[in-house]
């Protein structure tokens, strides 16, 4: 029998070896393209600059308000509502920018397994998500936090560092589910055209609607940016680790459904 990885009779490789080769040739992919390393930078800069604002702001302009304890963590990662579009459309140019070039084809022929295809997509993408958001998130809490001009937290006071390292994961978490979507409609300029602004506009201006306002905490952004809190307030329908493990749902869905959309129809 042969292993798992090494060379199968026929010279064909094993799924672990199509997989490691996949994820190598995704990986070169990611980092020669100029548009995902913008995409990353744009992301990192617009979460820690827009976080920073607010956080010089609140610092001199703070006042305890009535009834909501105030959050720090939250406040200093104010600029993930920018920041999370670029991930967004990293996510979706990742497999959109082939199906649009017709490039998809050459790459179902150099990886026939659509499964091995996908999973070395998302993994690459997650991976790389994730590195840039461990760094976009410390940066952002020790440069908002000094900031706020007394009113911070340190990492060790209690929920800190969950929300500091929900906020890494949050970026990777919208990346794929911009994926998994991308792959669902095959279209890059589609796939944009609804989720930069479900996730920009339509999410906010529902959180603002009377008697709508406690749905829109079950939608992917605001339940997982929920989890960026360390105080639970009374408008919260769930926890901060409740929201996350509604985000990581929407996620799997969304990948899911690329993956069946993937399997079943043609290039």
């Amino acid at each position: 029998m042969t292993g798992v990885g090494r060379a199968a009779p026929g010279g064909e490789l094993g799924v672990a070896g199509q997989l490691s080769a996949a994820v190598n040739a995704e990986w070169t992919k990611i980092r020669t393209v100029r548009g995902p390393r913008w995409n990353l930078l744009a992301g990192l800069v617009a979460t820690v600059a827009l976080g920073a604002l607010l956080s010089y702001f609140m610092g001199r302009n703070y006042s305890p308000p009535a009834g909501a304890p105030f959050e720090p963590v939250r406040t200093a990662f104010g600029g993930l509502v920018l920041g999370q579009l670029a991930m967004v459309v990293l996510g979706v140019m990742l497999i959109g920018g082939e199906y649009t070039s017709g490039m998809i084809r050459l790459s179902l022929a150099a990886v026939p397994n659509r499964g091995v295809f996908y999973l070395a997509k998302a993994t690459v993408l997650g991976a790389v998500t994730l590195a840039v958001g461990l760094v976009t998130a410390f940066t952002a809490f020790f440069v908002g936090q000094a900031l706020l001009d007394g009113h911070g937290v340190s990492l060790g006071d209690p929920g800190v560092l969950r929300a500091v390292l929900v906020g890494a994961l949050y970026p990777t978490l919208i990346s794929l589910f911009a994926l998994g979507v991308a792959t669902m409609l095959r279209r890059q300029t589609l796939a944009l055209g609804i989720l930069i602004p479900f996730f920009f506009l339509v999410s906010t201006i529902l959180q603002a609607i009377p008697g709508v306002t406690r749905a829109t905490q079950f939608l992917p952004d605001q339940a997982g940016q929920r989890a960026l809190q360390i105080h639970h307030q009374t408008k919260d329908a769930f926890g901060p680790l409740t929201g996350l493990l509604i985000t990581v749902l929407w996620v799997a869905a969304s990948l899911l459904g690329g993956w069946l959309v993937l399997r079943r129809r043609d290039a």
